[in-house]
């Protein structure tokens, strides 16, 4: 609906003249955000503009571990997780191949990691910023999954053994594994339970875990090479080395 005075036929001149002074940024076609320099306005947080950008989606993997605290790396791009299917302006481009895709919008460097509908659902939180603002993002559990389900997101498996080693005073243990029956991957309920069961998790939560485990092997860490000692509980190649493995 256009401004009150305003004609339908001049409102992208009005979006043009408002971006252009500044009042506006345009994140895609046909969303707009103000900015503080609207009268009455404040700047968009960076969470709220990328999930604006697609929906339904949340922030999620790296931008959910700082924002938990359980990572000392800050992010420079803006993770988020989605059920669609996301086409960004770098992927048109002729030399798009074989580069993770970010889309760009208002300063803010945005990655979309779409899953299934299932998966994408589990674990998600509305937190609010302000009065003005509110996101969704994994909760603190799903977060930790996570770094188990996509270790190839994180620089390998190594990086989810740490958060778990760091967060397991603080999370619900029997949410995690809930997440992980719920999730639907054998490979992530192989990772989890064997690293709960190293961080000293009694096997009271981590039955339903091993009882759902199918017998055929998988590695530890997808990232390097199917070498190591293989674990017969939980059918593990623990090819990563020191402690966890060779």
């Amino acid at each position: 609906m256009a401004p009150t005075g305003v004609s339908q036929a001049q409102v992208p001149y009005l979006l043009k003249a408002l971006t252009d002074a500044g009042w506006l940024v345009r994140l895609r076609r046909g969303l707009y955000a103000g900015t503080g320099q609207l009268p009455g306005g404040v700047d968009v947080p960076p969470f709220v503009l990328a999930t604006a950008l697609v929906s339904p989606s949340a922030i999620a993997l790296w931008s959910a571990l700082a924002h938990h605290d359980l990572t000392d790396q800050v992010p420079v791009v803006v993770t988020a997780i989605t059920p669609r299917k996301v086409v960004t302006p770098s992927m048109r481009e002729s030399d798009s191949s074989d580069r993770r895709h970010v889309w760009r919008a208002a300063g803010i460097d945005c990655q979309f990691v779409t899953l299934s509908e299932q998966r994408y659902r589990i674990g998600l939180e509305r937190q609010w910023i302000s009065e003005h603002f509110v996101f969704s993002i994994t909760d603190r559990e799903r977060t930790v999954l996570d770094t188990f389900a996509m270790p190839g997101r994180f620089g390998g498996i190594s990086e989810g053994l740490g958060v778990l080693e760091r967060s397991l005073a603080t999370i619900d243990v029997e949410k995690l594994v809930d997440y992980a029956l719920r999730y639907g991957s054998q490979t992530l309920v192989k990772r989890l339970g064997w690293a709960l069961e190293q961080a000293g998790v009694g096997m009271t939560v981590l039955t339903p875990l091993m009882e759902s485990a199918s017998a055929s092997y998988a590695v530890l860490d997808p990232g390097r090479p199917r070498r190591g000692r293989h674990d017969r509980r939980w059918k593990l190649v623990l090819n990563v080395s020191g402690r966890e493995g060779t």
